[in-house]
């Protein structure tokens, strides 16, 4: 089965709107958990204008199942991810003032960068990921700076299927087919939902996670949020 990790960021929006702390996002995250999920991801922006640092360190001893941290490899970014050790980083090119992310790594060009930050986290036993492309060259560029796994960027995979266009699964077919190739695992995530996530986990190969957050929580309004993480779970199995 992929495990579905669940991104909390959105929870984190809705409660800086107002101050306070409602929704709670440690409550949250505890009862996306109880409700089957088998992670919980975050991603902590430098302008803290959803989840803030000090959720990351709160968080660590409120996950029990996979905690994942996604962001771009800043320095205090590192810092943190060294600070909190948790289960996986997941390393993301978006520059400070990216309302979300929109492009996947060039492996190529910033290999030795990624090399470097990658056998920083490695040594401390954190499991790495690189966000790419559905591009083979990105994903053979990504198996030489050292990765475990990528998480395929799947936009473009979401917006053709929202369109009808089936065939817009095909580049992420060929690059999960070179990540396999290259003995690195498979995650993925943007802009899946539970309109398209079935024909995803369908057709790719040895994947392993996929990471929701906007989608899920906009289904869960309608829905509620227990409903829709074992919505994902059936889809996923």
């Amino acid at each position: 089965m992929t495990k579905l990790s669940v991104n909390i960021n959105k929870i984190a929006t809705l409660r800086n709107s107002r101050g306070g702390n409602v929704p709670d996002v440690l409550k949250v995250a505890k009862d996306i958990e109880s409700f089957g999920a088998q992670g919980i991801t975050i991603h902590p922006r430098p302008d803290e204008r959803h989840i803030r640092y000090q959720d990351a360190r709160d968080l660590k001893s409120v996950v029990t199942t996979e905690f994942n941290i996604e962001g771009n490899p800043i320095q205090k970014f590192i810092d943190l991810v060294l600070e909190v050790q948790p289960t996986q980083v997941t390393l993301v090119p978006d520059s400070i003032d990216a309302i979300t992310s929109n492009a996947g790594w060039d492996t190529i060009t910033h290999k030795t960068f990624l090399k470097e930050v990658i056998a920083t986290f490695k040594q401390n036993g954190i499991r790495t990921s690189i966000f790419v492309d559905a591009d083979i060259k990105m994903v053979e560029g990504a198996a030489e700076t050292g990765t475990d796994r990528i998480e395929l960027y799947t936009e473009s995979y979401a917006e053709a299927f929202s369109k009808g266009q089936t065939n817009g699964i095909l580049p992420f077919i060929k690059a999960a087919e070179a990540a396999t190739k290259s003995d690195l695992g498979i995650n993925a995530g943007h802009d899946l939902s539970l309109e398209n996530i079935k024909h995803f986990k369908e057709n790719i190969p040895n994947l392993l996670e996929v990471s929701i957050g906007h989608a899920l929580i906009c289904e869960s309004l309608y829905l509620g949020l227990e409903n829709v993480v074992n919505m994902y779970l059936n889809k996923l199995r």
